[in-house]
């Protein structure tokens, strides 16, 4: 028998539907924040003048470069998988997560990942 899980979020301020995660750190602690389109734009944007005169803290990479934490936690792996797929970043269903999904995830920004992945003329995936 097939089983299908489906994970939805909800905005973490207002209780609606949520399109995505949001992650950011302060005083040395990680933060993630389910978020609609609207709410994490405000926040972005609430952020921006802090962010532009902000200068990048080296993030703590495991082996192969990818990110600590990265797998191994089902939980944390559908949350990734369905934040991938809402910002369009190919995922496959099963397996590992590749590093650059998993990154750009923890960096909220799914610029990181685009372009981590390409079809080859089968339709088969490669990095």
């Amino acid at each position: 028998m097939a089983r299908q899980q489906v994970v939805t979020f909800t905005d973490d301020i207002t209780g609606k539907k949520a399109d995505e995660t949001v992650s950011f750190g302060l005083d040395g602690t990680a933060y993630e924040i389910d978020l609609s389109s609207r709410n994490a734009t405000k926040l972005r944007e609430a952020l921006k003048p802090f962010q532009s005169a902000a200068r990048k803290a080296s993030t703590s990479l495991g082996r192969k470069g990818r990110a600590k934490g990265s797998g191994g936690n089902r939980e944390r792996s559908a949350e990734i998988r369905a934040w991938a797929k809402s910002h369009g970043i190919e995922v496959s269903e099963r397996g590992r997560i590749g590093g650059k999904v998993a990154e750009a995830f923890a960096a909220g920004d799914p610029s990181v990942a685009k372009g981590s992945t390409k079809k080859t003329p089968q339709g088969a995936l490669s990095e």
